[in-house]
Protein backbone atom coordinates (compact mmCIF):
# COMPACT_ATOMS: atom_id res chain seq x y z
CA UNK A 1 0.00 0.00 0.00
CA UNK A 2 1.77 3.57 -1.07
CA UNK A 3 1.85 6.23 1.59
CA UNK A 4 0.49 9.41 2.09
CA UNK A 5 3.96 11.05 1.03
CA UNK A 6 4.33 8.90 -1.68
CA UNK A 7 0.16 9.60 -3.04
CA UNK A 8 0.97 13.23 -2.30
CA UNK A 9 3.93 13.18 -5.05
CA UNK A 10 1.90 10.97 -7.81
CA UNK A 11 -1.03 13.71 -7.38
CA UNK A 12 1.34 16.50 -7.85
CA UNK A 13 3.18 14.80 -11.16
CA UNK A 14 0.34 13.67 -12.41
CA UNK A 15 -1.45 17.35 -12.54
CA UNK A 16 1.40 19.20 -13.60
CA UNK A 17 0.18 19.77 -16.97
CA UNK A 18 -3.14 21.05 -15.58
CA UNK A 19 -2.14 22.86 -12.45
CA UNK A 20 1.10 24.35 -12.46
CA UNK A 21 3.37 23.95 -9.29
CA UNK A 22 2.67 25.45 -6.82
CA UNK A 23 -0.93 24.77 -7.59
CA UNK A 24 -0.23 21.55 -8.29
CA UNK A 25 0.63 20.71 -4.39
CA UNK A 26 -1.95 23.01 -3.20
CA UNK A 27 -4.84 20.66 -5.61
CA UNK A 28 -3.00 17.53 -4.05
CA UNK A 29 -3.30 18.67 -0.09
CA UNK A 30 -7.05 19.13 -1.03
CA UNK A 31 -8.02 15.62 -2.31
CA UNK A 32 -6.12 14.15 0.27
CA UNK A 33 -7.43 16.23 2.96
CA UNK A 34 -11.14 15.69 1.30
CA UNK A 35 -10.32 11.91 0.67
CA UNK A 36 -8.68 10.50 3.54
CA UNK A 37 -10.82 12.95 5.81
CA UNK A 38 -7.35 14.21 7.66
CA UNK A 39 -6.83 17.86 8.22
CA UNK A 40 -3.70 19.44 6.76
CA UNK A 41 -1.86 19.17 10.27
CA UNK A 42 -2.74 15.52 10.38
CA UNK A 43 -1.15 14.54 7.03
CA UNK A 44 2.23 16.31 7.76
CA UNK A 45 1.90 14.46 11.02
CA UNK A 46 1.98 11.09 9.56
CA UNK A 47 3.22 10.80 5.84
CA UNK A 48 4.01 7.31 6.20
CA UNK A 49 1.14 6.27 6.91
CA UNK A 50 -0.38 3.63 4.68
CA UNK A 51 -3.52 4.52 2.47
CA UNK A 52 -6.43 2.03 1.88
CA UNK A 53 -6.54 0.39 -1.90
CA UNK A 54 -10.05 1.96 -1.85
CA UNK A 55 -9.13 5.48 -1.10
CA UNK A 56 -5.86 5.25 -3.72
CA UNK A 57 -8.67 3.93 -6.12
CA UNK A 58 -10.30 7.19 -5.20
CA UNK A 59 -7.47 9.15 -5.28
CA UNK A 60 -6.54 8.03 -8.96
CA UNK A 61 -10.26 8.73 -10.11
CA UNK A 62 -9.89 11.82 -9.17
CA UNK A 63 -6.90 12.56 -10.71
CA UNK A 64 -8.20 11.66 -13.77
CA UNK A 65 -10.67 13.76 -13.81
CA UNK A 66 -8.04 17.04 -12.89
CA UNK A 67 -5.90 15.87 -15.75
CA UNK A 68 -9.39 16.59 -17.92
CA UNK A 69 -8.53 20.32 -16.59
CA UNK A 70 -11.63 19.60 -14.38
CA UNK A 71 -12.31 22.27 -11.72
CA UNK A 72 -10.61 20.90 -8.31
CA UNK A 73 -13.74 22.02 -6.58
CA UNK A 74 -16.91 19.80 -8.92
CA UNK A 75 -14.19 16.78 -8.80
CA UNK A 76 -14.45 16.73 -4.74
CA UNK A 77 -18.04 18.14 -4.50
CA UNK A 78 -17.18 20.94 -2.22
CA UNK A 79 -16.03 24.38 -2.56
CA UNK A 80 -15.31 26.60 1.18
CA UNK A 81 -16.85 29.84 1.16
CA UNK A 82 -16.73 32.31 4.05
CA UNK A 83 -16.61 29.19 6.90
CA UNK A 84 -19.47 27.07 5.23
CA UNK A 85 -18.30 23.93 3.27
CA UNK A 86 -20.37 23.88 0.25
CA UNK A 87 -21.32 21.40 -2.42
CA UNK A 88 -20.79 22.30 -6.19
CA UNK A 89 -21.28 20.77 -9.27
CA UNK A 90 -21.33 22.30 -12.79
CA UNK A 91 -24.62 23.08 -11.97
CA UNK A 92 -22.92 26.42 -9.96
CA UNK A 93 -20.20 28.80 -10.63
CA UNK A 94 -17.58 27.94 -8.01
CA UNK A 95 -17.72 30.50 -5.31
CA UNK A 96 -14.74 33.04 -5.74
CA UNK A 97 -12.68 34.18 -2.98
CA UNK A 98 -13.61 37.71 -3.98
CA UNK A 99 -17.10 37.26 -3.25
CA UNK A 100 -16.50 36.60 0.21
CA UNK A 101 -15.25 40.08 0.29
CA UNK A 102 -18.87 41.24 -0.50
CA UNK A 103 -20.34 39.22 2.40
CA UNK A 104 -17.76 40.29 4.90
CA UNK A 105 -18.69 44.23 3.93
CA UNK A 106 -22.36 43.56 4.33
CA UNK A 107 -21.75 41.40 7.41
CA UNK A 108 -19.88 44.19 9.03
CA UNK A 109 -21.83 47.12 7.92
CA UNK A 110 -24.73 45.24 9.33
CA UNK A 111 -23.71 43.69 12.82
CA UNK A 112 -25.67 43.59 15.33
CA UNK A 113 -29.03 44.40 13.19
CA UNK A 114 -31.88 41.94 13.77
CA UNK A 115 -34.90 41.23 11.32
CA UNK A 116 -33.00 42.64 7.89
CA UNK A 117 -34.71 41.70 5.42
CA UNK A 118 -32.66 40.25 2.58
CA UNK A 119 -32.48 39.05 -0.91
CA UNK A 120 -29.68 37.91 -2.89
CA UNK A 121 -30.36 38.13 -6.88
CA UNK A 122 -28.50 35.59 -9.23
CA UNK A 123 -27.65 32.98 -6.21
CA UNK A 124 -26.18 30.15 -7.77
CA UNK A 125 -25.13 27.68 -5.16
CA UNK A 126 -26.57 29.95 -2.63
CA UNK A 127 -23.01 30.87 -1.25
CA UNK A 128 -23.83 34.50 -0.61
CA UNK A 129 -27.36 34.23 1.24
CA UNK A 130 -26.37 30.82 2.75
CA UNK A 131 -23.00 32.73 4.47
CA UNK A 132 -25.36 35.34 5.30
CA UNK A 133 -28.09 33.78 6.89
CA UNK A 134 -25.20 32.17 8.96
CA UNK A 135 -24.11 35.33 10.55
CA UNK A 136 -27.11 37.80 10.60
CA UNK A 137 -30.05 35.74 13.04
CA UNK A 138 -33.35 36.53 12.29
CA UNK A 139 -33.05 37.81 8.82
CA UNK A 140 -35.68 36.90 6.47
CA UNK A 141 -33.15 35.53 3.88
CA UNK A 142 -34.21 34.84 0.00
CA UNK A 143 -32.28 33.66 -2.92
CA UNK A 144 -33.62 34.07 -6.48
CA UNK A 145 -32.37 32.19 -9.26
CA UNK A 146 -33.56 31.13 -12.91
CA UNK A 147 -31.71 27.77 -13.04
CA UNK A 148 -33.27 25.03 -11.65
CA UNK A 149 -30.48 22.90 -11.35
CA UNK A 150 -28.50 25.57 -9.49
CA UNK A 151 -31.29 25.73 -7.09
CA UNK A 152 -31.18 22.17 -6.68
CA UNK A 153 -27.85 22.80 -5.55
CA UNK A 154 -28.47 26.06 -3.45
CA UNK A 155 -31.46 24.38 -1.27
CA UNK A 156 -29.01 20.58 -0.87
CA UNK A 157 -26.63 23.56 0.56
CA UNK A 158 -29.06 25.36 2.68
CA UNK A 159 -30.87 21.95 4.45
CA UNK A 160 -26.81 20.73 5.22
CA UNK A 161 -26.80 23.64 7.51
CA UNK A 162 -30.51 24.08 8.19
CA UNK A 163 -30.17 27.79 7.30
CA UNK A 164 -33.65 29.24 6.47
CA UNK A 165 -33.53 30.50 3.02
CA UNK A 166 -36.21 31.10 0.78
CA UNK A 167 -35.64 30.40 -2.60
CA UNK A 168 -37.12 32.03 -5.69
CA UNK A 169 -36.67 30.61 -8.92
CA UNK A 170 -37.88 33.44 -11.76
CA UNK A 171 -35.93 35.40 -14.21
CA UNK A 172 -34.34 38.78 -13.27
CA UNK A 173 -35.77 40.22 -16.42
CA UNK A 174 -39.27 39.65 -15.62
CA UNK A 175 -41.36 40.78 -12.78
CA UNK A 176 -40.24 39.79 -9.03
CA UNK A 177 -43.29 37.50 -7.60
CA UNK A 178 -43.32 36.77 -3.64
CA UNK A 179 -41.40 40.33 -2.54
CA UNK A 180 -43.61 43.35 -1.54
CA UNK A 181 -42.15 46.79 -2.67
CA UNK A 182 -39.69 48.52 -0.36
CA UNK A 183 -39.49 45.49 2.53
CA UNK A 184 -36.12 44.83 1.74
CA UNK A 185 -33.17 46.11 4.16
CA UNK A 186 -30.33 44.32 1.60
CA UNK A 187 -29.62 43.61 -1.77
CA UNK A 188 -26.36 41.81 -2.90
CA UNK A 189 -26.07 40.46 -6.61
CA UNK A 190 -23.07 38.68 -8.00
CA UNK A 191 -24.56 38.78 -11.67
CA UNK A 192 -22.83 37.33 -14.68
CA UNK A 193 -20.09 39.98 -15.86
CA UNK A 194 -17.89 38.66 -18.00
CA UNK A 195 -17.77 39.59 -21.05
CA UNK A 196 -17.57 37.53 -24.23
CA UNK A 197 -14.41 38.84 -25.46
CA UNK A 198 -12.50 37.87 -22.22
CA UNK A 199 -13.00 33.80 -22.57
CA UNK A 200 -9.65 34.48 -24.57
CA UNK A 201 -7.55 35.09 -21.09
CA UNK A 202 -9.72 32.27 -19.66
CA UNK A 203 -8.26 29.27 -18.29
CA UNK A 204 -9.65 25.68 -19.76
CA UNK A 205 -10.82 24.17 -16.27
CA UNK A 206 -13.17 27.20 -15.87
CA UNK A 207 -14.23 27.83 -19.32
CA UNK A 208 -15.26 24.06 -20.42
CA UNK A 209 -16.76 23.02 -16.95
CA UNK A 210 -17.93 26.11 -15.14
CA UNK A 211 -21.35 27.09 -16.66
CA UNK A 212 -21.62 29.78 -18.99
CA UNK A 213 -25.12 31.17 -18.04
CA UNK A 214 -23.64 32.18 -14.69
CA UNK A 215 -20.24 33.66 -16.09
CA UNK A 216 -20.77 35.49 -19.50
CA UNK A 217 -22.56 38.91 -20.62
CA UNK A 218 -22.59 40.12 -24.41
CA UNK A 219 -20.07 42.35 -25.00
CA UNK A 220 -22.48 44.64 -26.63
CA UNK A 221 -24.47 44.39 -23.53
CA UNK A 222 -22.47 44.45 -20.30
CA UNK A 223 -24.13 46.12 -17.57
CA UNK A 224 -27.65 44.11 -18.68
CA UNK A 225 -27.76 42.96 -15.44
CA UNK A 226 -26.88 45.90 -13.45
CA UNK A 227 -29.43 48.02 -15.14
CA UNK A 228 -32.37 45.52 -14.42
CA UNK A 229 -31.27 44.81 -11.00
CA UNK A 230 -30.49 48.23 -10.01
CA UNK A 231 -34.42 49.04 -11.41
CA UNK A 232 -35.31 46.47 -9.30
CA UNK A 233 -33.97 47.20 -6.36
CA UNK A 234 -35.73 50.59 -6.22
CA UNK A 235 -38.76 49.29 -6.52
CA UNK A 236 -37.82 46.68 -3.46
CA UNK A 237 -35.54 48.79 -1.14
CA UNK A 238 -36.77 50.21 1.69
CA UNK A 239 -36.09 54.03 1.91
CA UNK A 240 -31.92 54.03 2.93
CA UNK A 241 -31.58 50.05 1.87
CA UNK A 242 -28.35 48.87 0.97
CA UNK A 243 -27.48 47.53 -2.77
CA UNK A 244 -24.57 45.71 -3.15
CA UNK A 245 -22.92 44.39 -6.38
CA UNK A 246 -19.84 42.18 -7.43
CA UNK A 247 -18.51 43.71 -10.78
CA UNK A 248 -16.44 43.18 -13.65
CA UNK A 249 -13.27 45.20 -12.36
CA UNK A 250 -13.44 47.68 -15.88
CA UNK A 251 -17.01 49.05 -14.76
CA UNK A 252 -16.96 50.07 -11.30
CA UNK A 253 -17.39 53.84 -12.34
CA UNK A 254 -19.65 53.34 -14.94
CA UNK A 255 -21.71 50.93 -12.66
CA UNK A 256 -21.64 53.53 -9.96
CA UNK A 257 -22.80 56.46 -12.25
CA UNK A 258 -25.73 53.97 -13.26
CA UNK A 259 -27.12 53.69 -9.62
CA UNK A 260 -26.90 57.37 -9.12
CA UNK A 261 -28.63 58.27 -12.40
CA UNK A 262 -31.25 56.11 -11.35
CA UNK A 263 -31.99 57.58 -8.24
CA UNK A 264 -29.94 56.45 -5.39
CA UNK A 265 -28.64 58.77 -3.14
CA UNK A 266 -25.11 57.60 -2.69
CA UNK A 267 -22.97 55.08 -4.37
CA UNK A 268 -19.75 53.78 -4.10
CA UNK A 269 -16.63 51.45 -5.81
CA UNK A 270 -14.77 49.43 -3.34
CA UNK A 271 -11.97 47.43 -3.84
CA UNK A 272 -10.66 43.98 -3.16
CA UNK A 273 -7.71 42.76 -1.51
CA UNK A 274 -5.84 42.89 -4.83
CA UNK A 275 -6.95 46.84 -5.45
CA UNK A 276 -9.47 45.70 -8.09
CA UNK A 277 -12.39 47.72 -7.98
CA UNK A 278 -14.59 44.83 -7.10
CA UNK A 279 -17.97 46.03 -5.25
CA UNK A 280 -20.30 48.27 -5.87
CA UNK A 281 -22.25 49.72 -2.92
CA UNK A 282 -25.28 52.05 -3.32
CA UNK A 283 -27.92 53.43 -0.81
CA UNK A 284 -31.46 53.61 -1.74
Amino acid sequence: MPTIQQLQQFIRQQIQEAYPEPEAGAVAQLVLEHVLQKSRVQLSLNQQEPVSGAQETEIKEAVARLQRQEPVQYVLGVAHFYGLELQVDARVLIPRPETEELVDLVLREHKGQRALQVLDICTGSGCIPLALAANLPAAAMYGLEVSEGALEVAKANASRYNLPVRWLQQDIFATVMGINPATLDIITSNPPYVLEQEKLQMRPNVLQHEPHLALFVPDTEALKYYIRITAVALELLKRDGILYFEINERYGEQVRALLLQAGFSEAAVVQDLFGKDRIVRAVR
